[in-house]
């Protein structure tokens, strides 16, 4: 029954995400060790003349209006996508699903996500795909596959977490030469995000 399926999968996704959270965060530990790297190396390391509490500004103002826009706007137009077009996501389902563990959903949300996704996605990778291929084509890139992750929550979600999340912190990495501000970006609209499901 495909509404069984659609049903079993939001009602997992609390702990779907922390088990792929938790898989990403080994991975990055095997490929950093493997490699004999250390955070600083990666982009935790801030630029001469930048501050610490600037580049937590430069990216948590960004995450929050992004949070915003994301419950004011940009989810009622996933939903009427996923409405009008389909999706394998039954519309509107997404924030109801995350919000029926707390537990996992934070833990993998906020307290994993933010510090395992930016050192795998902008860290690591986009580094060394700017290297490889150019700013622009490594945003890309880095950007598909960031949407990718979030198979969860549907087709239009992956479209709109790889592109709009995804462009605004390889954005925001590639400006400021770090991954605090993007850290500090996708902690701000996670956690926002939490909060929301919970509180509203």
């Amino acid at each position: 029954d495909p509404q069984a399926i659609a049903d079993n999968v939001a009602d997992s996704t609390p702990q779907i995400l922390l088990i792929v959270q938790l898989g990403l965060l080994l991975a990055f530990w095997i490929v950093i060790r493997a490699e004999r790297l250390v955070l600083p190396a990666i982009g935790w390391q801030l630029a001469p003349g930048q501050k610490l509490w600037q580049e937590i500004v430069i990216g948590a103002v960004p995450g929050l209006i992004l949070a915003v826009l994301y419950f004011s706007v940009l989810s009622p137009l996933m939903t009427t996508a996923q409405r009008v077009i389909g999706d394998y996501i039954p519309p509107g389902e997404l924030l109801s699903s995350l919000g029926t563990s707390a537990l996992p959903f934070f833990l993998a949300n906020v307290a994993l996500a933010p510090f395992v996704e930016e050192n795998i996605y902008r860290g690591y990778s986009l580094t060394r795909l700017q290297k490889r291929f150019g700013v622009p084509a490594a945003i890309l890139i880095s950007c598909f596959f960031f949407g990718l992750l979030h198979w969860t929550g549907g087709f239009w979600y992956m479209l709109l977490t790889g592109i709009v999340a995804g462009g605004l912190l390889a954005g925001l990495f590639a400006w400021r030469k770090n991954i605090i501000a993007a850290f500090a970006a996708h902690f701000t609209l996670n956690l926002v995000e939490f909060l929301y499901v919970w509180l509203v």
